[in-house]
């Protein structure tokens, strides 16, 4: 007599988290990821929302992106806090990194800016489109120069990854993306 499979949950089954976001990250999160390769996955993300919303002529739909984009590169710019440390001990690039810390306060300034608007104020979409554009600079740095010094490095770049992952998992479970 064949053997048939119970209808009953097993132990190990999981419950499906509620929205394709929760999990999306929860599967980054259980899967060792390359440090870069995350924090690119990040910019491309970023980068298509802000060409999204150059399209936009809706204010509901330009407040809802700008939202969206500033929480984004908000948690972007906190898992960075883990992998900025670990380069600048890794590399030898104190001005590129120094850089980098300056580019960052200077984005969460605007995106505070931004945050503290209305898609119907004056200059709403001016800031949105210059954070885009100091976004866009501050990637090719790291893209360009910083990701494969780190690549060239003795940065454990797997371990790095799983730090980011979970960093990030904790972010938008307190979020609750």
């Amino acid at each position: 007599m064949a053997a048939t499979k119970s209808s009953a949950p097993t132990k190990s089954a999981k419950a499906k988290p509620a929205s394709k976001t929760a999990r999306r990250t929860e599967r980054a999160a259980s899967k060792p990821v390359d440090a870069i390769k995350l924090l690119k996955d990040d910019h491309k993300e970023v980068k298509t929302f802000f060409s999204l919303y150059e399209d936009l002529d809706d204010e509901a739909e330009k407040q809802a992106l700008a939202d969206k984009i500033c929480l984004a590169l908000t948690v972007h710019a906190q898992i960075e806090e883990i992998y900025y440390p670990a380069t600048r001990a890794a590399i030898d690039d104190d001005d590129l990194l120094d850089e980098a810390e300056v580019e960052h306060a200077s984005a969460k300034q605007l995106i505070a800016e931004i945050q503290a608007m209305k898609a119907s104020d004056r200059l709403f979409d001016a800031k949105v489109t210059v954070l885009g554009e100091y976004i866009d600079h501050h990637v090719g740095e790291e893209e360009n120069e910083m990701f494969p010094e780190s690549r060239d490095s003795e940065l454990d770049l797997k371990a790095l990854g799983e730090q980011l992952a979970a960093r990030k998992a904790e972010l938008m479970a307190q979020i609750g993306a």
